[in-house]
């Protein structure tokens, strides 16, 4: 995933599955390449690089 894409999630009203590892993922904040995430599935958080982030088709 690449920079403009988070930002179109972020800024979109409708909702996007992300994927990071598998696992759904919610991004809290980006700061440069790392993205600040949450899981879906309980309460971790953790900063990754949004090049881990995906969308499945």
């Amino acid at each position: 995933m690449n920079i403009n894409r988070i930002n179109d999630i972020l800024n979109y009203d409708e909702k996007c599955d992300v994927f990071y590892n598998d696992r759904v993922v919610w991004i809290q904040g980006i700061n440069n390449d790392i993205a600040h995430i949450g899981f879906v599935d309980n309460f971790e958080e953790k900063e990754v690089p949004i090049s881990d982030l995906y969308e499945k088709d």
